[in-house]
């Protein structure tokens, strides 16, 4: 006996909506491209600057206490991690401290860093400063840089995979799709504050990374129905390859926000924003699957070429023509 939670054929008009919907994802960007421009993001320590620092003591790292004793510097930001290796030795407890930039200054003064040291004693007094060092306003702008320039790469290669793979609409399509739960993940990080660092931008690469295998796989069976229902008009074909694998989409995004929520209530703050940014992107990568890649290829249309066979025996891309939906 299988648990069932959709019937086995379905019949949801997903494309009832379609003008309201696009709509909304086309305002959503507009609103997140403001909000960047406007209010702008609060970057962390790797995109502000700021000073690292490794310690290393004989007592157990208390990360919290730790956290705490330094936050009463008024230093700004300040990231607490434990770092674990199997080479320590058992009295060897190290940790990173990361301490954001200063106003007007290149990196932490050695009065501050005397005054880190002082305050962390309190906890564990047999604690030492293995090393120092700080990242400058000019690196961390070249973080930056790399940052969007690691994005856009992606976009482009997921464009041209798509091109070959399927036609240019699909390519069209995806893309736009990608380029919308991007911008509208990073609008969220703005209007709620949250701390956009080196770990949010590996969470928007792995967005796009889901984003893009939903859309392919519906992408695939658009063009296997496209070959079967050969004089069917095309939104009433999308509609169909939407119902038929939707199950597949609801159970991998369900399965996978399980457990992405378990880690954003009980991970702690040190993976919050990463967790909360690819939270964010399941649910907005999975409705942009449909309600922006699809629809990026319905208003364009799709030239079917009845010259290829009706089997997609032989032909590129059908690996996934008999997935079970």
């Amino acid at each position: 006996m299988r648990l069932r939670f959709f019937a086995d054929e379905t019949n949801y008009d997903f494309f009832r909506w379609r003008t309201a919907t696009f709509g909304v994802s086309v305002f959503a960007v507009i609103a997140s491209i403001l909000l960047w421009v406007f209010v702008g993001l609060n970057f962390g320590i790797d995109f502000r600057g700021g000073t690292t620092i490794r310690t290393e003591a004989a007592e157990p790292v208390d990360v919290g206490a730790y956290r705490q004793a330094v936050e009463t510097l008024n230093l700004g930001e300040v990231s607490v991690i434990e770092v674990f290796d199997p080479n320590f030795r058992d009295d060897q407890n190290v940790t990173m401290i990361r301490i954001q930039a200063q106003d007007g200054q290149e990196s932490v003064t050695g009065d501050t860093i005397a005054q880190v040291q002082a305050a962390l004693q309190q906890i564990a007094p047999s604690i030492e400063f293995a090393s120092v060092e700080s990242v400058g306003p000019k690196v961390s702008g070249e973080l930056i840089m790399t940052a969007i320039i690691a994005v856009a790469a992606a976009l482009v290669a997921i464009l041209i995979y798509i091109w070959l793979r399927f036609e240019w609409q699909f390519s069209v399509g995806a893309v736009a799709a990608l380029f919308h739960d991007t911008i509208v993940t990073i609008g969220i990080f703005s209007l709620l504050q949250i701390r956009f660092d080196l770990s949010t931008i590996a969470a928007l690469l792995t967005i796009v990374g889901y984003s893009i295998n939903d859309t392919v796989v519906i992408f695939d069976r658009l063009r296997e129905n496209l070959r079967k229902y050969k004089t069917t008009p095309l939104q009433d074909v999308m509609n169909k390859s939407v119902n038929e694998t939707l199950s597949r989409t609801v159970m991998t995004s369900g399965t996978t926000l399980v457990a992405l929520i378990a880690l954003l209530v009980f991970g702690g703050d040190v993976i919050r924003g990463f967790v909360f940014a690819i939270t964010w992107g399941v649910v907005v990568g999975t409705y942009s699957s449909v309600y922006v890649a699809k629809n990026i290829v319905l208003m364009l249309g799709v030239t079917r070429d009845w010259s290829k066979p009706s089997d997609g025996g032989g032909g590129a891309g059908t690996q996934f023509a008999n997935v079970d939906a």
